[in-house]
């Protein structure tokens, strides 16, 4: 057989080996896929999640978002009612007011939840709540017991103890206990956001507030409306913005003070600017290390050593960022042009005047780059430092979601923090337009 022959065939044969292996790759990739996600499902239990998934507290999550509830509240103990947004003390109606779907008379109130459902709390710790199509539901405390009229099987919308009764409908919440009778009625919106119920501007539109006759005789409209909204103690506006203003400043102080560390030790950890092999293995695994743990796991360590605050939050920031600009400025000093720097020495420059006129304008677009996108995220990582050193807006965040009901507070958090990373955003690519494009 030929040389040309041969060849032909080893050809042949390497063709089919080719194609041979695409289609090993092309079916045995996907049945590997396949076998890992069956993997997931087991071994994550997805099937037992979605059963112990409890879709009604999701929904009264969603809704508490977006809502808030105007808590009718009697102590079974004294007989004294209390009517209060969102039940807290600040929220509270001064005495002798009410919304008007509420009704006091007497020892008895009356509370209509829309929707042609009606709550009465009568004498002796009873109350009776009247659902069209159902019927009329009556409990009262019993000594130390509850007793209602309603017979089993129970509603799903119900939920009976000797203990606690809450019966939860579209319109709104009932609740029973030995101590407290609750009416929960929910709205939607964000109440008292703009002012409390103690403010003489509550109730009045912006218009008026504007340009109507003065309502406070003790201030002009705009200056006791601005105070007002500003120290509201249940949105507390004024802890809100110096929040936010304590979490960019610890994302400003760990990146950029990072950043002025690692230039210089960058310079010692690059090949062509430290000829000792030893100082640059050292400053490697120096920058390992800091970038190597996590900067929740520095915060933890730091927390323990410096105590919570805003400050402990901006170093592990720093020992974070220094790690890594440590490795990305040293990786650009390594890949400069030297014909600049021989260019700026033939002049008879400096050492000095070296690295600042052939060095440093080729590396600074790089390193300007990296600062301002490092600045932009740990804008959002220092939302979470902030909740474990006690600093900034994601104190504020971890504050509202361990109570478990000012959800609206946790949505209008989460907003602002989604504000203010758009905005540093916008503000750090106009930096790079300006420093890097010259624009």
């Amino acid at each position: 057989m030929s040389d040309a022959m041969l060849e032909m065939v080893d050809l042949h044969g390497q063709a089919d080996w080719i194609i041979a292996r695409k289609k090993l790759v092309s079916i045995g990739l996907p049945l590997v896929v396949l076998a890992y996600l069956t993997y997931i499902f087991f071994a994550f239990d997805i099937h037992g999640l979605a059963e112990r998934a409890r879709w009604d507290n999701a929904k009264t999550l969603v809704s508490d978002m977006y809502s808030y509830k105007t808590v009718v509240s009697r102590d079974n103990r004294t007989g004294e009612t209390k009517v209060a947004v969102e039940g807290e003390r600040k929220g509270a109606y001064p005495e002798g007011t009410s919304p008007d779907w509420v009704v006091f008379d007497g020892a008895t109130t009356h509370v209509d939840l829309g929707g042609g459902q009606q709550v009465t709390f009568l004498a002796d710790s009873a109350l009776r709540l009247v659902i069209p199509d159902f019927g009329t539901i009556e409990a009262k405390v019993d000594g130390r017991t509850i007793t209602t009229n309603l017979t089993e099987p129970l509603p799903e919308w119900v939920s009976f103890s000797k203990t606690r009764l809450q019966i939860t409908t579209d319109e709104g919440r009932v609740s029973l206990t030995r101590n407290r009778s609750e009416v929960f009625n929910y709205f939607t919106g964000w109440e008292l956001f703009w002012f409390t119920l103690d403010s003489p501007y509550a109730g009045h539109g912006l218009f008026e507030i504007l340009f109507g006759d003065r309502i406070d005789p003790a201030r002009s409209n705009i200056a006791g409306a601005w105070n007002d909204f500003w120290e509201n103690p249940m949105w507390r506006h004024v802890d809100v913005a110096w929040a936010i203003f304590e979490t960019i400043l610890m994302a400003f102080l760990g990146t950029f003070g990072a950043a002025v560390i690692s230039l210089p030790l960058a310079f010692l950890a690059a090949k062509n600017f430290a000829p000792l092999q030893t100082i640059r293995f050292a400053l490697r695994r120096v920058f390992d290390l800091f970038r190597g743990i996590d900067g929740l796991i520095w915060t933890i360590l730091l927390s323990r050593a410096f105590g919570p605050g805003p400050m402990t939050g901006a170093l592990a920031i720093l020992l974070t960022d220094t790690g890594s600009f440590g490795k990305m400025f040293s990786e650009a000093l390594e890949n400069v042009d030297g014909k600049q720097i021989d260019g700026v020495a033939s002049t008879g420059a400096s050492v000095a005047h070296r690295y600042r006129f052939g060095v440093i304008p080729q590396v600074t677009p790089v390193l300007l780059s990296q600062v301002l996108y490092f600045f932009e995220s740990n804008i959002r990582s220092a939302t979470i430092i902030g909740a474990i050193t006690g600093g900034g807006i994601g104190l504020l965040l971890t504050q509202a979601m361990i109570t478990q009901k000012d959800w609206e507070e946790v949505t209008y958090y989460i907003i602002l923090v989604i504000i203010m990373v758009m905005v540093m955003d916008s503000v750090s690519g106009w930096l790079r337009r300006k420093l890097i494009r010259g624009e």
